[in-house]
């Protein structure tokens, strides 16, 4: 190749070398170098958001399910700072992202032109890496080391910063400058450290000796596709399984060896098999506050495997023993370390397994967890979640938003791994609906179900635009308790029914999606619900439901999700 080429091109040349095929952003006149070389480029799209932060929502929720960078590109200023909330979210979960962002010329970065702002400095706390691009000659390495952050160890987002005169301007020696086809670093950069042999085999040692150990899956299952491997130490040697929260997908929860998610609000199943364990094999899984309940939960000793050696032992560390591997490896190498010792633990263990499959049966079967609890107007968000349940397709993708939403989907069974996504880390609301638009992005024959609180939505609402012009299968259910009804649920619970800030007037959610071009129908009764959102999820088109919801039906004191407690004696 020969001539001169802008940076911006070189930049989106770059991304495609990469293997970057969407970048979700809102333009402005700093970005315009970029977005101009990406309408000229057959191999990457372009996703108008409405807001900046479901364009940082959008690039979180490609990269978790595509394993590779979701990108977002913003403005300076506000553009940037409208990414920082759904980027938090992005590290939190360890989500490989790009985040570019387009400052003014260099000259006058840190002067007093239009829309200023440090960029760098605002973005380093939720970031990996973040870093001012203001030499032409910088722009290649700067994408691959960018790269190179968001996808090794444990992911998380990088962010470049260009400044306008260096995407704009040419850069000297393109020849040099523009990568081959396939940039070299895609084949190397996926690969995982795995464990010292010798701390491995401490560990099955360990685990033979154990009588009632446990396997407690974190996110890092989810980034290393680690839940085959999982199931196959579980079953050879009858070991129960349990998720984080953000664990939550890596393994089917329909499997007869797990017992679903731990958690801050977790249920009395899981904490009944934890209380039970002598021993627990954490795995990609960090030990946080959200799972730990602030870490006034009791753990036995923990044998804890992260890719991040900063992660071991930061929690719980006087019982802690941290091995840095891969979670998919460290668990594949277990199962053949074990193989011949594998026969006699299973039946040592089978009696104990067989108490809590069945403790799992009565949990189903109690009417607090299977029939409605409501006691005034509206649907009980239990039942709404468990009749979805049988209305989706097993390849479902649920992307609950935080707050309730989240917490009632500890209800819905995973048939399939790698069809759950929620923010966890971060809490960050609104992420439901353009999770949904990247999901569709990421695959746009996959049916997904948005489970979205009427406080997120109204975070989110001009998304639903969004969303109708990618199209897809996606079911957007309204869970409408006219309020931020998690805190107002937490405000009765712990404030003597005193409640403030937490009510909404009367919203028609199904109104305004129409007025967006969305079909859309207020619903109240549950079977009509089913047929509809089944219909969608096996049709072509979006549709969104706004389902009234009792605002009587409590997650903090819903009988279900109460901790296990162990009789007396």
């Amino acid at each position: 190749m020969s001539g001169s080429i802008t940076g911006g091109e070189l930049v989106v040349r770059m991304l495609e070398s990469l293997g970057i095929r969407k970048v979700f952003g809102v333009p402005g006149g700093q970005t315009l170098a970029i977005t101009d070389a990406i309408l000229a480029s057959s191999a990457i799209d372009f996703i108008t958001a409405r807001h900046e932060n479901a364009a940082a929502v959008m690039a979180d929720a490609y990269g978790r399910l595509t394993g590779t960078p979701g990108v977002c590109l913003a403005t300076t200023g506000p553009g940037a700072t409208n990414l920082l909330t759904g980027i938090g979210g992005a590290v939190r979960d360890s989500s490989p992202v790009l985040v570019l962002t387009c400052n003014n010329a260099g000259e006058n970065i840190h002067r007093d032109d239009a829309q200023n702002a440090d960029h760098v400095e605002l973005f380093r706390p939720l970031t990996k890496y973040s870093r001012l691009v203001a030499h032409a000659g910088a722009l290649r390495q700067a994408v691959e080391e960018a790269y190179l952050n968001a996808m090794s160890g444990n992911p998380g987002p990088a962010h470049l910063d260009f400044a306008r005169d260096t995407i704009e301007g040419p850069v000297a020696d393109a020849d040099a400058a523009v990568p081959e086809d396939e940039h070299p670093m895609c084949r190397w950069v996926v690969q995982r450290p795995r464990a010292d042999v010798h701390a491995l085999t401490d560990v099955a040692t360990r685990l033979a000796q154990a009588e009632r150990p446990v396997l407690w899956l974190g996110n890092g299952c989810n980034r290393s596709g680690a839940g085959e491997a999982a199931l196959a130490l579980a079953e050879s040697l009858r070991i129960p399984v349990l998720t984080t929260f953000n664990g939550i997908g890596s393994v089917p929860t329909t499997h007869p060896l797990v017992f679903g998610a731990l958690s801050r609000m977790g249920t009395r199943l899981s904490s009944r098999v934890m209380a039970d364990a002598d021993l627990v094999l954490a795995v990609g899984n960090s030990l946080n506050a959200v799972s730990t309940s602030r870490w006034h939960m009791e753990l036995p000793n923990v044998i804890q495997i992260d890719v991040d050696p900063a992660m071991l032992g930061r929690n719980y560390g006087l019982r802690t023993t941290g091995v840095v591997a891969d979670a998919r490896a460290t668990l594949e190498e277990l199962v053949s370390l074990l193989a011949d010792r594998a026969g006699a633990l299973s039946a040592t263990r089978s009696p104990w397994i067989a108490e809590l499959q069945r403790a799992e049966e009565l949990w189903w079967q109690e009417p607090a967890a299977v029939e409605a609890t409501a006691g005034g107007d509206g649907l009980s968000p239990a039942e709404v979640v468990r009749r979805l349940r049988t209305a989706a397709p097993d390849e479902t993708l649920l992307i609950p938003d935080a707050g309730n939403p989240g917490v009632w989907s500890y209800l819905w069974q995973i048939r399939q791994p790698g069809s759950y996504i929620k923010p966890v880390g971060f809490g960050n609301m609104g992420f439901a609906v353009p999770a949904a638009v990247a999901a569709v992005v990421a695959d746009p024959g996959r049916p997904v179900l948005a489970l979205v609180g009427d406080g997120s939505l109204g975070m989110s609402l001009a998304e639903l635009e969004t969303l109708v012009r990618v199209g897809g299968r996606v079911a957007v259910v309204v869970l409408n308790d006219a309020g931020y009804g998690n805190i107002r649920q937490e405000q009765i619970v712990h404030y003597g029914n005193r409640t403030i800030g937490v009510d909404f007037g009367p919203s028609d959610y199904a109104w305004v999606a129409r007025g967006l071009g969305l079909p859309a129908e207020r619903t109240t009764g549950l079977e009509e619900l089913a047929k509809r959102v089944g219909e969608t999820l096996e049709g072509r088109s979006p549709a969104l439901f706004d389902v009234p919801i009792d605002q009587s039906v409590n997650a903090w004191t819903y009988p279900a999700f109460r901790p296990y407690e162990p009789e007396e004696g």
